[in-house]
């Protein structure tokens, strides 16, 4: 293999496919990044027996072939070669690099006892890459990050028509997103659910192309198979992974409520007061939301130590005709932070039911409007003393 590309080319599209490679392989061929050059092309790939990575950049090349080289070392090195030309040569067992005067001769891994990767599901349907970025950015927060229950660390992905929709549970909150996008078929239907890491590295990965390609085959069990695909600075990208296998609670009826209940008030004023407020919340304790007619107060303590109080204006609308059903909710300030700190609208509507009851959160474009109910995220309030 004889093989001429630009630094920042190689330096890009092996950073990329590297990343997928698993930190303790299962076996030391995994850590291997398989490259290859074919026509006028190199292709780069990595794969872990769960989620495969594979990028295509332009290259001049001289004699086609296939290597496989530790995945990490290649990153090192591509990335700290100088801005000229490289050439990349590999034989039976070594590959080298020259760029400038910089030289770099690395052995080779056994290609043949590389993994197949997994074959590239038909295509479901396309959707703009910035919406498809922001759309997972707002769900995975609400994603469970204890590996001992898989099933809370995926994102649940459904697809009914031109109507795609993102949803995510650790079981203290949740996040619901419905996207509009542009289906294979006007009866597509389908869901996965898949990795919530994989999927957040992933959309983040391709937003420099104008849209993402979503491929879905099989069923709702881990035998099941997703990919993505979209243009990078340099070249085609593509990801695949395994579905999670388990059944998904079911949670979308604590999206629609009926609230007793509603607060209005300015996100950024919020977000700042929780910051501010939460730095005396003492672990596992609840920053306190006081009720009042047009204003809200956040309040949190550390016993006896600090205690931090902050009042904003709001505007509350008791629903009940009986005066506030509610003058107070708990609240785990992590959880607010990062629901608040999700919206993209310059207000946010809470809805309550009842003391201790979840609380429902959506953003608000107008104070006088009405919530978007495109994005639902649900906070289960804590208990507050007696």
């Amino acid at each position: 293999m004889k093989i001429r590309l630009e630094r920042d080319v190689l330096a890009e599209a092996v950073q990329w496919a590297a990343r997928s490679l698993p930190n303790r392989p299962s076996v030391p061929i995994l850590a291997g990044l398989r490259v290859e050059a074919r026509g006028d092309q190199v292709v780069l790939s990595s794969f872990d027996y769960e989620t495969s990575a594979k990028i295509a950049v332009p290259a001049k090349v001289s004699e086609e072939g296939v290597a496989l080289v530790s995945g990490k070392l290649l990153a090192d090195i591509a990335r700290s070669l100088p801005a000229k030309p490289v050439d990349v040569a590999a034989d039976a067992s070594k590959m080298e690099l020259t760029c400038g005067s910089a030289r770099f001769t690395l052995q080779l891994l056994p290609v043949t006892e590389y993994p197949e990767l997994p074959t590239m599901p038909e295509s479901s349907g396309t959707i703009a890459s910035d919406v498809f970025a922001q759309a997972v950015s707002q769900v995975v927060i609400a994603a469970g990050r204890d590996e001992l229950l898989p099933v809370f660390t995926g994102v649940r992905i459904e697809i009914e028509g031109d109507t795609l929709s993102l949803l995510a549970t650790d079981r203290y909150r949740m996040a619901l997103k419905e996207i509009t996008w542009s289906p294979g078929s006007a009866r597509a239907e389908g869901a996965a659910l898949v990795p919530g890491r994989v999927l957040s590295e992933t959309a983040k990965s391709m937003t420099n192309g104008e849209q993402v390609t979503l491929s879905l085959a099989g069923g709702e069990s881990g035998d099941g198979l997703i990919g993505f695909a979209g243009d990078g600075a340099h070249g085609v990208r593509e990801i695949t992974t395994r579905l999670l296998d388990g059944e998904f609670p079911k949670v979308r009826h604590l999206m629609s409520v009926t609230p007793t209940l509603t607060v209005r008030a300015n996100t950024q004023e919020i977000i700042a007061a929780v910051r501010r407020v939460a730095l005396v919340a003492e672990r596992n304790t609840s920053l306190r939301m006081l009720i009042a007619d047009g204003a809200i107060t956040l309040e949190a303590a550390t016993g006896d130590q600090a205690q931090a109080v902050e009042a904003l204006e709001a505007v509350v609308e008791d629903h009940t005709g009986q005066g506030l059903s509610m003058t107070a909710a708990g609240f785990n300030p992590h959880y607010l932070a990062d629901a608040l700190n999700a919206l993209d609208t310059p207000y946010v509507n809470f809805s309550f039911t009842a003391p201790g009851k979840p609380c429902l959160l959506m953003p608000l474009a107008d104070l006088d409007g009405e919530p978007s109910g495109d994005y639902r995220h649900v906070i289960m309030l804590m208990r507050l003393p007696s």
